[in-house]
């Protein structure tokens, strides 16, 4: 008899979900399934609304990257009533943008993801959380503490709030940011580059002492996608959609309000979040994947000096320039997390965001907008349909979560091939957080994904072939 395995809920990650693991016959595993468990609908309900409203109430999709859905939403709808954005507008929403990605990025690194890193994946439950990386490296949490700090003090000066700030409308933002804060923020940005370049140091050394399991680990072929600059350069607020293959060639690089030419979706009866894929290649070979280190597999380059330095050593370490192995997501997520500190400190000392044009007027038509951006973890696509009144009348989200969802999949299918031993009647505590932990290499966003409220738990399934759960794993 068939069995499966579910671990049920998966901790440390946004939203809820579970994962199951399909046994044969001969208890081998037979598939790994990442399934989204909860349902938002956020495509349904914003219909009938004003699209001014878009910003703000999609903002409430998630409380970790609000930001990213407002900026989305905002370049939607610039789209929709053909606004052409002042220069001085776009450097305020990039700021915001920048706050936004360090304060999730430092999230995701130093609370949820450095337990595993630093003490282990064996190590007990009971020590291998936040408060036992308090016990075994107290400098490392306060590192966390003061740049996640940082970003929601961008987030807040901006747009009033940490979390679900109001800043970016249709046309341009609000405000512009007020200067003495401006030079308050830019005091600390030299201590947070070295916290950056100390932490990545760290990572480093955790890297060598796992030799071949860095690029082992979960390791396999997929496309990359994400944006770029003109300069084929790391972008995550404009430029072009680009994909490229597992050897780093370019597929594709086009607007990204084409996405449409470039990405399908399907939906499977499993789960609640969709299943993009690379059309050319069609929905069993399409896989490809989104955010940090996607996108460090994708670019020419970094425009900020210290990111760019530390981009050309991750090219060079491991055995190949293009890193498959998702332990890498860590290691280019402090890079990226390094721009954006650099990058505020530049858009901090540009007159522009002071005293610049803020807005355009707006206008209502019956049209249809598109916003792409770089959420922190991955590519993230709005479209709106509105009638000549401004009321939307359809929607469609693609999230990064939904982008990495094939990925995901074939992550914890490789780490349950691995480790899972049929003849086991339940999985080792140590397997389980394996399953867990390659989860949150992506720095999955599930509230994202299927647009509820809550912790995010995940729950392991071991299920036989006839559907029968044999052995469950809760963590909340």
């Amino acid at each position: 008899m068939g069995e499966i395995k579910e671990i049920n809920p998966v901790t440390r990650v946004e939203g809820h979900g579970k994962i199951s693991i399909h046994l044969d016959d001969e208890r081998q595993v037979e598939e790994a399934r990442f399934h989204v468990t909860e349902f938002r609908a956020f495509e349904k309900f914003v219909q009938g609304r004003v699209l001014w409203e878009m910003p703000e109430m999609t903002s409430r999709i998630c409380g970790i990257c609000p930001v990213s859905h407002e900026l989305a939403a905002s370049k939607a709808c610039d789209d929709l009533v053909g606004a052409e954005v002042p220069e001085s507008a776009h450097k305020i929403r990039e700021l915001l943008h920048m706050g936004q990605i360090l304060q999730s990025h430092s999230l995701s690194f130093f609370y949820l993801s450095s337990p595993d890193l630093v003490m282990g994946f064996d190590e007990s439950p009971e020590e291998r959380n936040i408060f036992g990386l308090l016990r075994e490296n107290e400098e490392l949490v306060d590192r966390g503490i003061e740049l996640r700090s940082f970003g929601q003090g961008i987030i807040e000066a901006l747009g009033g709030k940490k979390v679900h700030p109001e800043l970016s409308v249709a046309g341009g933002v609000n405000q512009n940011m007020i200067r003495e804060k401006g030079e308050e923020f830019l005091e600390k940005t030299d201590d947070l580059k070295s916290y950056l370049q100390e932490t990545i140091e760290l990572l480093k050394e955790i890297y060598e002492d796992m030799d071949t399991q860095l690029e082992e680990f979960a390791s396999y072929e997929t496309a990359y996608m994400g944006l770029v600059d003109e300069d084929g350069q790391l972008e995550f607020y404009d430029g072009d959609l680009r994909l490229v293959n597992s050897d780093g060639e370019i597929l594709e690089e086009t607007d990204p309000k084409k996405y449409y030419d470039v990405i399908g979706e399907r939906a499977l009866e499993w789960s609640y979040m969709k299943f993009p894929y690379y059309k050319d290649k069609g929905f069993e070979e399409g896989v490809y994947r989104v955010g940090p280190l996607a996108r460090l597999n994708l670019i020419d380059g970094i425009s900020t000096e210290l990111a760019h330095e530390e981009w050309k050593r991750y090219k060079e370490m491991g055995s190949k320039e293009i890193k498959e192995g998702p332990l890498f997501y860590h290691y280019a997520r402090l890079i990226e997390t390094l721009h954006t500190v650099e990058k505020i400190e530049e858009l901090l000392q540009d007159e522009e965001v002071y005293t610049g044009e803020i807005n355009v007027p707006t206008q209502a038509r019956k049209a249809k907008g598109r916003g792409v951006i770089e959420a922190p973890r991955g590519t993230l696509i709005h479209e709106y349909m509105s009638d000549e009144n401004g009321i939307i009348t359809d929607a469609n989200f693609i999230v990064a979560t939904g982008h990495n969802n094939m990925g995901i999949n074939k992550s914890i299918q490789s780490v349950a091939e691995e480790y899972i031993d049929g003849s086991q009647e339940e999985i080792p505590e140590g397997i389980l957080n394996r399953l867990e932990s390659v989860v949150r290499c992506y720095d999955p966003c599930l509230s994202c994904s299927t647009h509820a409220v809550g912790q995010m738990p995940l729950k392991v399934d071991l299920v036989s072939k006839e559907g029968e759960v044999i052995d469950s794993k809760k963590r909340y």
